[in-house]
This record gives C-alpha cells, structure tokens and sequence, in this order.
C-alpha cells in the first residue's frame, strides 16, 4: 500500500495511486449547503488535501473522483475558475515577506485574467481579478486560502509585526465579502479560530464549521474508518510488534486518538501519526516530533502559567476562540493540537481541555522540561530514564540528588516565584516519570502531594515550600497519607522534602 504521507495534492495522490480514505461525501455537503467556510485544525490533519480536493472538484476533473462518493453524488460538473492562496510554505520575516508571497499569488493569476491592476494594492488586485475572472468566464468564482494564519503565527512575540501582517490579510480577505456577487465557494483553513476582532472581523458571513458536528470527521480518521481501510495493517504491526489484534488497537487508541473537536462525539486519530505507525510497523511520536512548539512555551512563561492546570482546563468558548496576539496561552495551545476538548458543562457553558493522547502529552513534558529545569534536552530524557530506575530500585538518595540538579542555578528574578516555578519543573518531572511507574498526585498552593508506585515499592512524599523536611514528614504521618497502602506487601516509603528559599533548591528530605 502506498501511504500518501506528506502528499497533499489530491491529483497526485488519486493518479499516484495512493491510499485515500474518501471524504468526498462530507466535501459534496458543503459544496451543496454552503458558499462562505472556515475551518480550524491542529497541523498535519489534512487541511492540505480537503483544499485540494476542493480544487479539484471545482475545476470539473471528474476522472479524479472515480470510484468515490462523489461521482455517485454529483450530477453536473462545472470548471469554474479558481484561486486557491497557499500561505504555508513560507518564513514571514518581515512586513515584505507577507507581499511577496501575496504578490507571487496575484501574479500568477493577472497571467491569465489580466495584469492591469498590477500597480495597485494587494486587496485592490484581488478583487479586480475576482471581477474578470467572472465577467470571462461567466462563472462565480473559487476561492481557497489554505493555512490563513501561517504569518500571524510566526510573529507571536512581536506585536508590531503581527499587526502589520493582520491589518494587510484584513483588508486582502476582505474582498470576500465586497465581492460577493462573483464569489460561488470560499473556504479558509488554519490553525487558529477568528475571534470578534481579528482579520475577519468585517467578514461576518463566514460559517466557522471547527465546531460542527456534521463536520467532525472532514479532517482526521475515525475508528471506524481505521477498521474500514487498515484492517490487513492491523494484523501486521501486530507481528512486527508481537502483540495481539486487541493489543495494537488499543495502543493506537492510546497514542493517536482522542482528538475531539465537538463535544459528544467522537474520537479523531491524528492521521499523520497513524499512516507512519502503519509504514514503519513502529509507535513512535511522528506528528509531535514534526514541529517545535517553542512560541507555546514561550507563552506560558511569559503569562506564568502554572502548568499542573493543563492535565484539566476548565474554559468558555469566547476564550477558545480567541485571537492571537492575546498573550494568553490556553486558545493557541488548544488550536495548535496540544489540547482538546475532554466534556462540556452544558448548564454553565465551560470545556473541560486535557491532552488528547500519551504522544501529545508525553512529547510535550519532554520538550517543557529544558525550558524548566537547568538540563538540555538530551541530558533530561537521561535523567528520566535514570529517575525511573532508581525508584525501581529503591535508590532514594541517588534520586533526590538528581533531582537536586535540576534546580541548580535556579536565577534570582524567579525567586519572588518560587513556589510556581518549584511546583512547574516537579509537576514536569513526576508527569514524565508517571508514563514507566504508576504516579498519582495533587497540587495545591505552596505544596505538592506525591505517591509513586512500582511493583516492590510505594514512596508517599510531601513537599514543603515554606517549612522543614520534619514537618512535611510529620503531615504525612497526620494525615495517615499511608493508610490506603497498610495492607499492601509492598514496602511503603514515607518522604517528607523542604526547599529553601536561600539556596532555591531541595535543602533536604527525610525518609521513613
């Protein structure tokens, strides 16, 4: 089987003969139901390719749609002119780099309906085109715009910058709506929603189908979809990884699903992680491995985010729509696919966001950790594999002094902080060390609650901020932390640790 990983162009995947799972039932619905769409999904869930299957259909290349549920839907097919904007493959430097790609754009398409209006505004060219292109061919027109928002997420950081670009799409989209009359499809696709103020805000006939359930499985593969086209794959990676049918299902499940874009449906696979697992007959983090999420780290520095707060989320919808440029981390790391939607408290209007899978959620912590703790990257997956054996093996000491490591050279502005920034770089430590042994744990403010688990050993930990070892080991004795282990054979631990506020580091713990 040909996986059409990276492939994004539907007449090269569909005359290349590569696997495509069809979609074209739910793209015959909007095309039907619809003119003006917008759609939002984390990267690499096929945006790429429902743009370009758009394209396609709209250009009346009905040969592509062979054998699919398009051709079965569709009676008339039309070629009706199209201008699909590709915003993606570009570094947006500066407020030139945004108009050269605009400007590529226009030019291409003032070769064939004419040039002019060269000399003129990006936004004023565009709707000249849009104009000739109708008047010529006496058909509406086609608009795609694939990763509308590529350029405002490469400028989190530099507002001025970010406002340039927003101020210069602004006005470019919103030809859209000027020109309505010549317009008969549009479609926009991005990472991030649109809030009330942003480049859409004078395009208000957009329909934003992110949270549509009839629209659920556009992009992304659903279980059953998984059973439908994978069903020989599935018996392969389970040779190759010498595990039973039940067992890769639901290690899939555990690794890739759990996306859930409307409340009460559901699950979505993270296609890219999926169609590499069945290629390379291995699980391993592919999508999470293919981006650097440093602008969402550098947010949640900035806003000082305490980081516990993100296994459960608790948010309105105005907050998950909100716009770039807010300096609030939660809806750019919902959009971006490091979160999704766990439930929803219909009464009171709230999402509950986690993580969607052990790939997001694992791959994260490990790229948190050097942002936190004073480690690079390769010495803290050591340290985690390090950590993870000295608990198996009852090793405390060794433990806590590593430990001690990570806090070492903690800088002095964090020190008016450090309770949050003790309690992130734990919090980090203990999530990754959960994913080898069993870890259950609670913070509150000024503490951390710990029980670790393996098969020999069971350490119940406090840990004080403000205070000594003794006293942290004494409230575990008072507040009998123990007493759900008393009758387990396993030897229990009890482990009480205090930070001093000189050192900015464990000064000492205490084990009984």
């Amino acid at each position: 089987m040909l996986y059409p990983i990276g492939v994004q162009d539907f007449e090269k995947l569909r005359r290349g003969g590569f696997l495509y799972i069809d979609k074209t039932d739910l793209v015959y619905r909007l095309v039907k139901e619809g003119v003006y769409y917008f759609l939002s999904r984390p990267r690499r869930f096929g945006k790429s390719l429902l743009i370009s299957t758009l394209e396609a259909y709209f250009s009346g290349k009905k040969e592509l749609f062979k054998g699919l549920a398009m051709e079965r839907l569709e009676k008339e097919w039309k070629a009706y002119p199209v201008f699909h904007l590709d915003l993606n493959a570009r570094k947006y430097e500066n407020e030139a780099s945004l108009i050269a790609i605009l400007n590529q754009h226009l030019e291409n398409w003032e070769t064939v309906y004419g040039d002019e209006k060269k000399d003129r505004a990006p936004e004023e060219r565009f709707a000249h085109l849009i104009r000739r292109a109708y008047d010529t061919t006496g058909l509406p027109v086609v608009i795609l715009v694939d990763e509308y928002d590529k350029p405002l997420l490469q400028t989190i950081g530099n507002k001025s910058l970010m406002e340039d670009y927003r101020n210069t799409l602004k006005a470019f989209y919103g030809v859209l709506k000027t020109m309505d009359r010549c317009i008969r499809f549009a479609m926009l696709t991005g990472v991030t929603k649109f809030g009330k103020v942003s480049v859409f805000s004078d395009l208000n006939n957009l329909e934003d189908i992110s949270m549509n359930k009839r629209y659920v499985a556009l992009c992304g593969i659903t279980e059953q979809e998984i059973h439908d086209n994978f069903e020989n794959e599935l018996h392969e990676l389970g040779k190759a990884q010498e595990m039973t049918y039940e067992k890769v299902c639901n290690t899939l499940k555990e690794r890739y699903d759990g996306y859930h874009f409307v409340p009460d449906t559901e699950g979505i696979y993270n296609p890219f992680s999926l169609l590499n697992t069945f290629k390379n007959l291995d699980f391993e983090s592919y999508w999470f491995e293919t981006g650097t999420p440093t602008y969402l780290v550098e947010l949640l520095k900035q806003s000082h985010y305490e980081l516990e707060k993100l296994t459960q989320v608790e948010t309105s919808a105005d907050v998950l729509n909100n716009v770039l440029g807010d300096d609030q981390p939660i809806p750019v790391i919902y959009q971006s696919g490091y979160l999704t939607l766990k439930s929803y408290d219909k009464t009171f209007k709230l999402y509950t966001l986690g993580f969607p899978n052990k790939e997001v959620e694992e791959g994260f912590m490990n790229f948190l950790l050097p942002w936190y703790a004073n480690v690079d990257t390769i010495e803290s997956q050591s340290a985690i594999k390090q950590f993870v054996q000295e608990i198996r093996r009852g090793d405390i000491d060794a433990f806590f002094k590593r430990l001690q490591s990570f806090f070492a050279d903690t800088p002095y502005e964090l020190v008016r902080e450090r309770e949050l920034h003790y309690q992130n770089v734990l919090f980090i430590v203990f999530k990754l060390i959960g994913f080898y042994v069993k870890a259950e744990y609670h913070t509150a403010q000024g503490r951390i609650d710990l029980v670790l688990q393996t098969d020999r050993f069971v350490y119940v930990m406090e840990f004080k901020l403000e205070g000594t070892a003794e006293e942290a080991l004494r409230q575990i004795e008072e507040k009998q932390y123990t007493m759900p282990f008393r009758t387990d054979g396993r030897k229990v631990y009890k482990i009480g640790v205090n930070f001093s506020a000189t050192t900015r580091n464990i000064e000492k713990w205490l084990v009984e």
